[in-house]
């Protein structure tokens, strides 16, 4: 049987999938895996368990189906992160995560300064706030610089694997466009002026686009994973991205939204639309553009309160339903790890309003859904407001399993979502993007392997009462932001916390 091999790298664990020449998952893997957090506002990962983890999941895979020919691999991951690594591709320090990260907000402000926003925006499409790689390279630069003077290579997750699987130095355009300010969008190359500027020392990574074929697996790495000696393996992208090809969510016109940690949005069109409160970016394929957006916290902000509450999620989702839309009066700002678009605020933090002491924790978990969903839409106008032109929407990752959540989202953005047969993200998109880039002249077609199956309507009676709900929801967030902010300020010199207390 012939198969491609996807896997992705994501913030809490990496999958693989096995998928068959027609799109029939034949094996799935899963490693768990955490982040650390060793300040607030930081949010890093040792990157060895990649590749650990990518042997683990190739061999159990291979274990599942061993009459099973692997053609092609598919590589994924999470991002825009920045991993440095010396001359013998040994990290120099942890990767430092994407826009959940904070610690650059002094870099940001600097090379703003030295820059200018219309510069910046002239070459990279967007503003530089946390989800931008380039500040996070000058902190290393600033603040460590013993690990500075090591580093040579930039890595991110996909690109690492395509480095062990093949030996090339590699990165894909989307996502070198969210390494601004040193890649040009309308170029589609390193912008040499900022390079120089901002990473001098660092060799630049050859540029391809996700699903063209970066090299083939060595004979070393043949050794370590089982995958035949000669196999070709595609430059691979972040998973945003690579979830969005998964559901044939990445025409133009499309909407992905991604349910998992936290929230993605990526909406494709033909132009470059620039906005400070999105992120301009390259499209996963030539001719495209995105602009995207991202939550800071989704199914991170439900396993918070799940854990708080010691209390399972079938729990908690039979009392939110009971709780009923609105939350018996409560809204919940979902800003407790900052927040990215629209607002692109670090310091912003979790609020709930409206708390009594007859509220429950089927409240607070409804708040919570619904707080991801005010979120959403957030997003979605603004994305509009800037010209998009959303004409489908595609929901797609972990969070889809569950009906009430995806009901919420619709009710309050009153957006009707498509949901696809299969939602097991990135690692099906990256092994569907492998079989693609072998394919010749007759390329499959994610309809084919991924078909569309279940519809979301919004429930017209709620509109009003979820259009006012929205209009606190953003009034809530001006009314604290002073106060949130001094609080943040003093949240930077506490230790992080190693215990949660149960309620």
């Amino acid at each position: 049987m012939r198969c491609t091999l996807g896997v992705d790298v994501g913030t809490s664990s990496s999958k693989g999938v096995l998928v068959a020449a027609d799109g029939t998952i034949i094996a799935t893997a899963t490693r768990a895996h955490g982040v650390s957090r060793p300040r607030t506002g930081w949010v890093e990962m040792d990157a060895r368990i990649w590749w650990d983890e990518f042997v683990e999941i190739a061999h159990e895979l291979r274990a599942a189906e061993p009459d099973a020919e692997i053609t092609a691999v598919g590589v994924s991951g999470m991002g825009p992160c920045v991993l440095l690594a010396d001359e013998r591709d040994e990290p120099v320090r942890p990767a430092i995560l994407y826009g959940v990260d904070t610690r650059a907000a002094a870099q940001i402000e600097r090379m703003t300064d030295e820059l200018g926003v219309a510069e910046i925006t002239r070459v990279g499409g967007s503003t530089l706030t946390s989800q931008a790689g380039g500040p996070k390279i000058a902190w290393v630069a600033d603040e460590e610089p013993a690990a500075w003077t090591r580093a040579r290579r930039l890595f991110m997750p996909a690109s690492w694997l395509a480095r062990a699987l093949t030996g090339a130095y590699v990165l894909d355009h989307q996502s070198a466009s969210q390494m601004s300010p040193l890649y040009d969008i309308e170029a589609e190359r390193w912008h040499d002026p900022h390079w120089e500027r901002y990473a001098a020392t660092i060799e630049q990574p050859a540029l391809l686009w996700a699903g063209e074929i970066a090299g083939s697996v060595t004979d070393d790495a043949a050794a370590r994973t089982g995958i035949p000696v000669g196999t070709p393996v595609i430059a691979g992208t972040i998973d945003a991205w690579t979830e969005a090809v998964s559901v044939g969510a990445h025409e133009v016109g499309d909407l992905m939204l991604m349910y998992g940690t936290t929230m993605f949005l990526v909406a494709t069109g033909e132009h470059t639309l620039r906005t400070p409160s999105m992120w301009t970016t390259a499209g996963a394929f030539p001719g495209t553009r995105n602009l995207a957006g991202g939550l800071s916290t989704s199914g991170a902000l439900t396993a918070w309160l799940k854990d708080l509450t010691d209390a399972d999620y079938p729990q908690l989702l039979a009392e939110a339903e009971e709780s009923g839309p609105g939350a018996r009066g409560l809204v919940m700002l979902p800003y407790f790890a900052g927040e990215r678009t629209p607002i692109q605020d670090p310091d912003a933090r979790g609020v709930i309003a409206g708390l009594t002491l007859e509220h429950t924790r089927g409240d607070l978990y409804r708040a919570a859904l619904e707080a991801t969903a005010l979120g959403v839409r957030h997003n979605v106008e603004t994305m509009r407001a800037a010209g998009a032109d959303i004409r489908r929407i595609v929901a797609v990752g972990g969070g889809t399993q569950g009906r009430l959540w995806l009901q919420v989202v619709s009710d309050v953005t009153g957006l009707v979502q498509e949901v696809p047969a299969t939602t097991i993200g990135a690692s099906y998109g990256a092994a569907f993007l492998a079989a693609a880039a072998i394919a010749g002249d007759e390329p499959p077609l994610i309809a084919d392997w991924n078909p569309i199956t279940d519809t979301i309507t919004p429930n017209a009676d709620l509109r009003a009462d979820y259009d006012a709900l929205f209009d606190r929801y953003v009034r809530l967030y001006e009314g604290t932001k002073g106060v949130v902010h001094e609080l943040a300020a003093a949240q930077r010199d506490a230790p992080a916390s190693t215990t949660r207390p149960t309620i």
